[in-house]
């Protein structure tokens, strides 16, 4: 269910509001006093804050600046008060809508669902967000990134580094790294490629015992895992 503040004094009007959006599976809680209203939306989670201007007590101006200050939630200014001034202010201030009274609860409806889907795509985007990786490979720069700083590596390390990398997740045998990876001769042993992987490891501060990134599999060889 949706939770609704709504910081209103004409309570009259907030209980016919209320009634309408809980047939809709929003549940409104009305504060009338704004100091209530902030404590309110301090001590429990709401999704939306419907918010009037004319306030006993503190004007709703400044209820919506310091709502601002502590939440990142949709604020929808409910109000008598028609003059632009007010109107810019309040949006100035960290409204995100304004809604001249009287107004049917129609559009109310609509106004809310608007600012909720647009909120909810929003922390989904931020959700989706690839988190960085802690290897990272700059080829042009013949370089592999650790946390964002270079890893001093030779030319064996880095082949065999680069190339678990490009074949991140995936099991990498021992002769499939000896035979490609142009510094590795193709002579060396299976013996020669863990002990660079232990240098490799070294570098990047993994213990192999309870490896983070390169994990070895018996019989077979390694996989990173990024």
């Amino acid at each position: 269910m949706i939770r609704i503040l709504m910081i209103e004094d004409d309570f009259e009007l907030a209980e016919i509001l209320s009634e309408y959006l809980h047939n809709y599976d929003m549940e409104v809680t009305i504060a009338e006093e704004p100091y209530i209203g902030l404590s309110t939306l301090n001590t429990n989670s709401f999704d939306l804050v419907i918010l009037d201007l004319t306030l006993p007590g503190l004007d709703g101006l400044e209820v919506c600046k310091e709502i601002r200050k502590q939440h990142n939630i949709p604020i929808i200014i409910s109000s008598a008060r028609h003059d632009i001034t007010d109107k810019v202010n309040a949006l100035d201030n960290g409204a995100d809508d304004y809604l001249p009274k009287p107004y049917d609860p129609q559009e109310l409806l609509a106004r809310i669902k608007s600012h909720l889907r647009r909120q909810n795509a929003s922390l989904n985007e931020e959700n989706n967000k690839e988190t960085p990786k802690d290897l990272v490979l700059k080829e042009y720069e013949h370089e592999i990134l650790f946390k964002g700083s270079v890893v001093n590596l030779t030319a064996a390390e880095y082949d065999i580094l680069r190339y678990l990398m490009l074949k991140e997740g995936g099991a990498v045998t021992r002769e499939e790294l000896i035979y490609n990876c142009e510094s590795i001769n193709e002579d060396s042993t299976n013996k020669s490629i863990d002990v660079i992987i232990g240098r490799i490891r070294a570098k990047i501060g993994e213990n192999p015992k309870e490896p983070r990134y390169i994990h070895a599999i018996r019989g077979v060889g390694y996989k990173l895992i990024l």
